[in-house]
């Protein structure tokens, strides 16, 4: 017994069929953007952390009891502003260490080419109108050279320079200290206690220091001081707001606050409203070498 194998026949219409099917499936891809990417995936990694560095200009020997900021030194008072403001600086360019080398010369400055002077015209003979039509011959157009990264950094380094010279006005952050101005009539007892204290020891101190010169040539006036202090006691200025007419008794004045000094340092009370103390007085030297700051 044989067994005779039929090979399958393949048909126009079985090829038609597979034609139709691979189209439709190719169009599919296409259509839908399907893609396949066989590269591991990376971790995704998280942003880098910044950091803002302020840089304080001025130093306060003694630390504030309640900080706003982190700096390389301690600062309390001194500003020019009551509101909270962002550190500002004459010059923000950042320190840019040097490096060996050829200094890159300096870059001039583009300025557009001297206009040539005025030919004298002469006149020319009759042209064809074919020739006076045609545009003017055209000049090749010089390809502008490209900075390098270092005429770039120096460009920049010009212009940050420029930029902080032009710039005259910068605050500084640090609160403005509180200042309580004393008179003859203050009314507070607190401050017209410690002025009345002040006063006293002003008188004794002048009285035993009187001017020789002024006792020699009897020399009398009156004459304002504004006397600043500070918390701990210590003479923070002298200011001389009329002069009496005699040099010799405006200078023994401020001489005989500083020689006074220091002073009783500011009660808890004092301090709770009050950085700096300014006591306007009037002094008078009398004829009697007396003196008297009333």
């Amino acid at each position: 017994m044989s067994v005779v194998a039929h090979a399958a026949r393949v048909t126009p219409q079985d090829r038609l069929g597979l034609t139709l099917f691979l189209a439709g499936a190719i169009h599919t891809l296409l259509i839908l953007g399907i893609g396949f990417d066989f590269r591991p995936r990376e971790p995704a990694t998280p942003p880098p952390l910044t950091l803002d560095i302020t840089l304080v200009h001025h130093r306060s020997e003694t630390p504030p009891e309640k900080a706003d900021y982190l700096a390389q030194a301690s600062q309390d008072g001194g500003g020019n502003t009551d509101e909270q403001v962002r550190p500002e600086g004459p010059v923000s360019v950042p320190n840019i260490e040097p490096t060996p080398g050829d200094a890159p010369a300096s870059l001039a400055e583009a300025a557009p080419p001297p206009t040539p002077p005025p030919q004298p015209q002469t006149l020319a003979r009759l042209q064809p109108e074919a020739e006076l039509h045609q545009p003017p011959p055209q000049k090749p157009v010089e390809e502008r050279r490209r900075p390098t990264a270092a005429e770039l950094i120096q460009r920049s380094r010009q212009m940050a320079s420029l930029a902080a010279e032009i710039s005259d006005n910068f605050r500084i952050q640090a609160e403005r200290p509180r200042k309580k101005i004393v008179t003859a009539r203050t009314q507070e007892y607190v401050f017209a206690a410690y002025m009345d204290a002040w006063q006293r020891k002003i008188e004794r101190i002048g009285n035993l220091n009187y001017p020789d010169e002024a006792k020699r040539h009897r020399l009398a006036g009156s004459l304002i001081l504004q006397v600043d202090l500070n918390p701990d006691g210590t003479v923070r200025d002298v200011v001389l707001l009329r002069s009496s007419g005699e040099k010799i008794l405006d200078d023994a004045a401020i001489r005989i606050v500083r020689l006074s000094a220091p002073y009783a340092p500011f009660t808890p009370a004092m301090r709770e409203e009050t950085d700096i103390l300014q006591i306007i007085r009037t002094w008078q030297f009398l004829t009697g070498n007396r003196l008297t700051a009333g």
